[in-house]
C-alpha cells in the first residue's frame, strides 16, 4: 500500500508538472491559431479586393477596346467629312461659274417668251406680259437668288405650256361698231379663241393666220355659249364645236 501511495503521488507529482509544461505550449498554439484566423480574414480580404479589380480591370478593358472601336469609326467618318467638304469647295467654285452661265441664259429665255406671247393668239395679253415685266424686274433685283430668278421663268414657262390644253373663258372688251363693249372670251387650248357678246347675239373668232378676228354666223351661239359655261364649271364637260383655222 505504502508503494501504490508512493506511485500515486509520484504520478500527481509528473501530471502537475506536465501540466505546467503544456499550458504554455496551449496557450501559444491558441495564440497561433488565432493568427492564423486573422491572416486567413487578411488574405480572404486581398483575395476579394484582387477579384474587385480584376473585374474592374476586364471592363475597363473592354471599355478602351469599345473606344478603340469608336475612334476608328470616328476617324472614317471625319476623312470622309473632309473629303465631302472639299467636294462642296469644287461645288461651290463650280457655281460662281454657273452662275454666270446661267444669268445669260435667263435674260434669253425671258426675252424668248416675250416674243412668243407678242406672236400668240391674243388671250389675255396684258395679264401675260405684265408677267414677263416682273420677271425683268426680279432679274434686277440682288436680294433674289439665282435659283429662285430660274424657278420663277420655269414656272413661267410652265404656266404658258398649260395654256395649250386648257379650255378657259374670261371676260374683255372688245371694240363693236368703234365702240369697246364687255363682252365674253373663250380659248380653247391655243386651238381657239372666240369672243360672244353679253347677249350672244355677236360672236367672232381670232384667224392667227390673218392677224384679225373674224365674225361667226348664229349657228355658233348656242355652242359657244354652252363652251363657256363648261370653261366656268356650270355645265358638265360635254363635246364642244368650234370651228377651226388649218395650218399652213
Amino acid at each position: 500500500m505504502i508503494k501504490l501511495s508512493a506511485l500515486f503521488v509520484g504520478l500527481l507529482a509528473a501530471s502537475s508538472v506536465f501540466s505546467q509544461t503544456l499550458e504554455p505550449v496551449i496557450e501559444k498554439s491558441s495564440k497561433i491559431n488565432e493568427l492564423a484566423a486573422k491572416s486567413q480574414k487578411k488574405i480572404d480580404s486581398i483575395s476579394d479586393q484582387i477579384d474587385d479589380k480584376l473585374q474592374k480591370f476586364k471592363s475597363v478593358n473592354k471599355e478602351t477596346e469599345g473606344l478603340k472601336i469608336y475612334n476608328a469609326q470616328l476617324r472614317k467618318q471625319i476623312e470622309n467629312q473632309i473629303k465631302e467638304m472639299e467636294q462642296l469647295n469644287a461645288s461651290i467654285d463650280k457655281v460662281s461659274i454657273i452662275e454666270r452661265q446661267i444669268t445669260p441664259l435667263m435674260l434669253r429665255m425671258i426675252s424668248g417668251l416675250e416674243e412668243f406671247i407678242s406672236l400668240d393668239i391674243p388671250f389675255q395679253k396684258e395679264k401675260r406680259m405684265d408677267r414677263v415685266d416682273r420677271l425683268k424686274s426680279t432679274m434686277d433685283r440682288a436680294d433674289v437668288s439665282v435659283s429662285e430668278k430660274f424657278r420663277q421663268v420655269l414656272e413661267a414657262y410652265q404656266i404658258e405650256l398649260d395654256y395649250g390644253r386648257t379650255l378657259n373663258a374670261y371676260e374683255g372688251l372688245y371694240p363693236i361698231n368703234g365702240e369697246e363693249q364687255p363682252v365674253n372670251f373663250l380659248r380653247v387650248g391655243r386651238v381657239a379663241l372666240i369672243y360672244q357678246t353679253k347677249d350672244k347675239k355677236t360672236q367672232g373668232i381670232w384667224n392667227q393666220r390673218a392677224g384679225e378676228w373674224q365674225a361667226l354666223d348664229s349657228s355658233y351661239s348656242t355652242k359657244i355659249s354652252n363652251g363657256i359655261k363648261m370653261a366656268r364649271e356650270q355645265m358638265a364637260p360635254d363635246m364642244l364645236t368650234v370651228p377651226v383655222f388649218s395650218a399652213e
